[in-house]
């Protein structure tokens, strides 16, 4: 079912009225075209506005993901009281440009949001992000905070170590989720990439997801579904992760990495931090649940 069905059908089972749990399937356009070889876009460039476009024109446009009259997500990671430099958020200069294309290719709005860790209205402002999107001046964008009264209980029906998550709305009903993660470090994770970002959808006691957290990010993966992974690896958190704060635990890469695979997306990300994809337990147990391609050969890896 497409996601507005998915949404009506958690309603009803969260109401009471539904007798069994719904099951959301993505339509095709948001997966990669062949389980076999996946597509991944990568490139190098100090201008990130014109590195976005490159890399969304690698990957077919963004009009071929994104429909006029479609209401979309832009998740970032603006988890935390830092400056763009400190790279423990995504960089606004990236969000802004995916916002600008996603503008262009129709979209009736934009909802770019994070539950965040430090005090929100310091992340939002800190990270630079709030002032990015408001020079966009559109009223399409809505840039907020999640509002507690919108998180849904959801049965993980696939779910091999949590079965049920508290998941925001938005994210949910949209008809496009775009991921769009910085890679850095994380001192329980070890990498905090696209799967790991996803977790900023969710409501309730997320330290308890800590204990046997790869597999519980992978199950969120089977309801929680991107249309693109974007992964801002403009400058990377090499260590003290996720929130860092010295300049010295951060290293310019200038590098932007896109797929509709989240899991392509996390491996290859993976080995800018000299890492092996295998050695990240969230990239191990989404693969083996047949969410994505974690061997970066069977990748269809195209450089722009």
């Amino acid at each position: 079912m497409d996601r507005r069905n998915f949404l009506k059908q958690v309603f009803l089972w969260s109401a009471g009225l539904s007798v069994s749990v719904p099951t959301l399937t993505i339509s095709s356009r948001s997966l990669a075209s062949s389980p076999n070889a996946p597509l991944l876009v990568t490139g190098k460039e100090k201008d990130y506005a014109a590195l976005i476009g490159r890399i969304l024109d690698g990957l077919g446009g963004m009009s071929k993901f994104v429909s006029p009259g479609d209401k979309v997500v832009i998740k970032p990671n603006i988890g935390w009281d830092r400056n763009p430099e400190q790279a423990a958020n995504t960089h606004p200069t990236v969000i802004k440009a995916l916002a600008e294309h996603v503008l262009e290719a129709g979209a009736s709005k934009i909802l770019v949001f994070d539950r965040t860790c430090n005090e929100p209205r310091r992340c939002y402002v800190n990270s630079g992000i709030q002032t990015a999107l408001e020079s966009i001046n559109s009223k399409k964008i809505k840039f907020f905070h999640p509002d507690q009264r919108k998180y849904i209980p959801v049965e993980i029906k696939q779910g091999n170590s949590v079965r049920r998550l508290s998941i925001y709305k938005d994210a949910l009903e949209a008809d496009r989720y775009i991921n769009v993660p910085v890679a850095k470090h994380h001192g329980l994770s070890r990498l905090t990439l696209g799967l790991k970002n996803s977790m900023g959808v969710l409501g309730g006691d997320r330290g308890a997801l800590h204990h046997d957290l790869g597999q519980k990010l992978a199950d969120l993966a089977t309801v929680v579904r991107p249309t693109l992974t974007i992964i801002d690896a403009t400058r990377v958190l090499l260590r003290n992760g996720p929130q860092g704060g010295s300049l010295s635990d951060v290293e310019t890469k200038d590098t932007i990495i896109a797929s509709t695979d989240p899991v392509a997306a996390d491996a290859y990300a993976t080995t800018l931090f000299n890492l092996q994809p295998e050695e990240i337990e969230s990239s191990v147990a989404a693969h083996k649940m047949g969410l994505g391609e974690i061997n970066i050969g069977k990748m269809n890896v195209v450089k722009v």
